[in-house]
């Protein structure tokens, strides 16, 4: 999953990213809204971390100017600002929840998980489809009660597939999702962890969970 930060405190905004970085989330940050509202633009995201209290843009404007152009991912808003009227106004502008400065990082952590579930139309923290169970709290996988181990990035694929069952995801868009905008991309690495993943969860052959529909990406073909 992907996420965009933006916090102009430096340090809170390296907090912010170390901690997203090793749940294995893709980071990528901004330090004023102005920037923000560049990347908001420009990259596909699966939620947004913004502060509301931001030099050249400020968050409640870079909110509205983000649901101005369609950009529909949840967005999580922080605030130094404890009374009400902020928090509604962060809500009204177009933000779906809000923790308030200082806070405990799983708590953002948790609410981050909730929001990503919820846009994909889960409730629950745990996908079961099939045999295969995929915890998005714990980041574990079983298939028929049995302790899959997958690397950062099979994990990144299979939860970004189970979490859209049945539809078709391009390879374009699985990449946009799982790598941060500057990383260094290999055309036939999404192949590689796509086939670790077939191989780790289907051995045998008989499942079959993740389709390759040739010329237009792939699908994760199991029923829940």
């Amino acid at each position: 999953m992907r996420i965009l930060v933006v916090e102009d405190e430096k340090n809170l905004r390296e907090q912010l990213v170390t901690a997203l970085q090793k749940k294995g989330y893709s980071v990528d940050a901004a330090a004023d809204g102005q920037e923000g509202l560049y990347y908001g633009n420009e990259f596909p995201y699966d939620v947004a971390i913004i502060d509301l209290g931001l030099p050249k843009l400020n968050g409640i404007d870079l909110i509205r100017a983000l649901r101005g152009e369609q950009r529909n991912f949840p967005i999580l808003v922080l605030t130094a600002r404890a009374q009400w009227q902020d928090k509604v106004a962060g809500l009204e502008a177009g933000a779906d929840d809000y923790v308030v400065k200082p806070f405990v990082m799983e708590e953002v952590l948790a609410r981050l998980n909730a929001l990503i579930r919820r846009s994909a139309g889960h409730a629950r923290p745990v996908l079961e489809i099939g045999p295969i169970v995929l915890d998005t709290a714990s980041q574990s996988v079983t298939v028929n009660g049995a302790a899959i181990e997958l690397t950062t990035y099979e994990y990144k694929v299979l939860e970004y597939l189970m979490l859209r069952p049945g539809e078709v995801v391009s390879k374009t868009v699985l990449t946009e999702h799982i790598y941060a905008q500057d990383f260094d991309r290999d055309s036939n690495t999404l192949e590689v962890f796509v086939g670790r993943l077939r191989r780790k969860l289907d051995p045998d052959n008989v499942l079959k969970p993740i389709e390759t529909l040739r010329g237009r990406g792939y699908r994760f073909a199991l029923e829940a």
